[in-house]
């Protein structure tokens, strides 16, 4: 495995900061992760207990009509990541990684950098061809997006790197069409599943299968977020065997889209808790949510809205965010490195917690 380093003199900066008590927190202290709500795209901020950040993805620009850049004052999905920075208690995106190049992605990106520093980007460097001639707001957000990054440090992943994030270990499990080849230690089991279900293609066939995908582990506490991963790459992950192992919280890929719907990456990554990151009717496919109601040994599936989608199986109120367009409550989720989490829905300010899952062979 690949660990990326970064340039010597902010090493140093974190090493002397870390040394001087400045970002030490105690050991009991939480990992963070904020599920904003960019109806219907993606922006995950995760904060370490020393307070490094983590932002994946950035929403939409403006409004979230297309790319539309609007004052980054009242640039809606920029100032929900500020509010979430605010509550965890950190100034600044010390790495943003851009899972792939569609507006809802990274169009939040300009008006986001006005607001708050961002240091280190991650992505898989640009757009491809298919998806510039086939989506117009395409390119223009990229360029916005490449504008911003230039003179930042940029990582370039593959899969099986380890990322340069203090306080985690945080595995690239798919970028730029890839995935990995061998299984993550402790994985690799087959999964009986593969034989019974089909491939699902890819709604997008050119940006979402490029996704950057990531594999986040604190302590026996595991994350997975594939961005919007689906086809052919997703399936990779899942048969014949399971390249990643169960994990505690999965990010659905696509928003929960239908393309996502696929039985057997949901045996192989086996969520105690799943999450959607959809809107009222972009995402929250009817049949991945239909899905997902029949995982086995699933403990909650948590929605950011209530999907409006012929169909669709929406999960109790108490595990959606929102009811309606009408207000933007983010999911808070508390992990601790035993492997146990809690998550609060401010709608509803109450907390759920789950213990920490068993260690494989356990009885």
């Amino acid at each position: 495995m690949r660990t990326i380093k970064l340039p010597c003199i902010l090493v140093s900066m974190a090493t002397l900061l870390l040394g001087s008590g400045f970002a030490r927190t105690a050991v009991s202290d939480p990992l963070n992760i904020y599920f904003i709500d960019v109806e219907g795209g993606q922006s995950t901020l995760i904060v370490t207990p020393d307070k490094h950040s983590l932002l994946v993805d950035s929403g939409w620009a403006g409004q979230g009509t297309g790319f539309s850049p609007a004052d980054p004052h009242q640039a809606r999905d920029a100032n929900r990541i500020v509010a979430a920075a605010k509550d965890a208690g950190v100034t600044r995106i010390d790495f943003l990684l851009i899972t792939h190049f569609h507006p809802d992605h990274d169009g939040g990106v300009a008006e986001l950098a006005k607001l708050m520093p961002i240091g280190t980007f991650i992505d898989h460097d640009s757009p491809s061809w298919g998806a510039v001639i086939t989506g117009p707001d395409i390119e223009p957000a990229f360029d916005a997006y490449k504008a911003v990054r230039a003179g930042h440090t940029h990582i370039v992943p593959k899969p099986g790197d380890r990322l340069p994030i203090p306080g985690v270990a945080a595995t690239v499990i798919s970028s730029d069409a890839q995935v990995l080849t061998q299984p993550l230690r402790g994985a690799g089991a087959q999964n009986p599943l593969c034989s019974s279900t089909s491939l699902i293609r890819a709604n997008d066939p050119f940006e979402n299968p490029r996704s950057t995908g990531i594999l986040l582990q604190f302590g026996r506490f595991r994350f997975l977020d594939v961005g919007d991963l689906s086809g052919k790459p997703l399936r990779a992950l899942a048969c014949p065997r399971s390249l990643i192992g169960a994990v505690d919280v999965y990010l659905v890929a696509h928003h929960g889209g239908p393309d996502a719907a696929d039985p057997a990456s949901f045996a192989a990554f086996s969520p105690v808790v799943a999450i959607v990151n959809n809107g009222v009717t972009k995402g929250g496919g009817a049949a991945t949510l239909h899905s997902l109601h029949h995982v086995a040994g699933i403990k909650n599936v948590w929605q950011l809205h209530a999907s409006s989608n012929s169909g669709a199986e929406n999960f109790p109120q108490p595990v959606i965010a929102n009811l309606n367009e009408g207000n933007s409550f983010w999911l808070k989720l508390e992990a601790q490195p035993d492997g146990s989490f809690r998550i609060h829905n401010p709608r509803t300010d109450t907390w759920t917690s789950y213990a920490a899952r068993a260690p494989a062979g356990a009885e």
